[in-house]
């Protein structure tokens, strides 16, 4: 077995029956290879009980954990990716969602992969995360960071708002529209897809910016640098709301200036010996499939 892990962190999704028992079979596969086990705090609170195993915060984890396996969907993994983004420790995602394109490790197949990862077996693979600023009156008043995107939207109203877009400090243009989708490559695959938005590879170094149901059929998607400096000016009277990863909320102003870029942050995840990112793309997206007969 390496040495690289010797103390490894479980953080599950929360409140569901099915991650609980998950999270006891790991935790009890780990500690019969002779592992420590710590559980995320939440985690632990949600399913009632900790075992015998030692409960730790995110800021206990990232300062002497060695690894971290998340089991949940995606929601679950992007929160811990942003949370322990400040450490190094790779993150290892055991999917009990629904589409996992960031937990790839399959539930039935969960005490094998991890296994092998353990013994080396493993492709590692550095993903980049945005970090976001809104700037009211010479103040930065709201910050976050996303591994998918950040995205301004006109929130509850049901009309459309308007925005300047600058990048690298250069105006590009003002837009009526829902709102703006700015995703990494890693978010390419989210709600930027379904916004008709490009797929980046992973290893692609860069940024998409995403317009959404813009009032002018021009305004398309497009792909910046990985050094760019976005930053969105609030036009018009109507207030609008940003999202980070699509967990966490503030409210934009006219006037207000938001302003994202690439974080020298990153988040390190451990895939399974043979992971193909176009493979989870086949399987994922249903490329290639039959169709369903009547």
């Amino acid at each position: 077995m390496s040495e690289e892990f010797r103390i490894v962190a479980l953080v599950g999704k929360y409140q569901s029956a099915d991650v609980a028992e998950a999270l006891s079979r790991m935790a009890g596969f780990l500690q019969g290879r002779g592992l420590e086990v710590w559980l995320e705090a939440e985690t632990a609170q949600s399913v009632g009980h900790a075992g015998p195993v030692r409960v730790a915060s995110f800021d206990e984890i990232g300062e002497g954990a060695d690894l971290v396996i998340v089991m949940g969907g995606d929601g679950t993994m992007l929160t811990a990716a942003r949370t322990l983004a400040g450490h190094t420790l790779p993150l290892i995602g055991v999917n009990q969602g629904r589409l996992g394109f960031l937990t790839d490790v399959p539930h039935d197949e969960m005490l094998i992969r991890v296994g092998e990862i353990l013994d080396g077996l493993y492709l590692r693979e550095r993903r980049s995360l945005l970090e976001v600023e809104l700037w009211r009156e010479g103040a930065c008043v709201h910050s976050g960071m996303a591994l998918n995107d950040i995205v301004l939207s006109r929130g509850e109203i049901g009309r459309m708002i308007e925005f300047e877009l600058h990048v690298d400090g250069e105006y590009i243009y003002s837009q009526r529209s829902d709102g703006m989708i700015i995703a990494t490559p890693t978010g390419s695959t989210a709600y930027a897809l379904s916004a008709n938005g490009p797929i980046l590879h992973p290893r692609l170094a860069g940024i998409v910016l995403v317009p959404l149901c813009p009032h002018a059929l021009t305004y398309r998607p497009l792909a910046l640098a990985q050094d760019s400096a976005v930053e969105l000016v609030i036009l018009g009277s109507r207030d609008a709301v940003v999202h980070c990863d699509g967990q966490t909320l503030f409210e934009a102003r006219e006037g207000d200036r938001l302003r994202v870029v690439r974080s020298l942050q990153g988040v390190t995840l451990l895939h399974p010996e043979g992971y193909s990112y176009f493979a989870v793309l086949r399987e994922k997206l249903h490329w290639s499939a039959l169709p369903h007969l009547s």
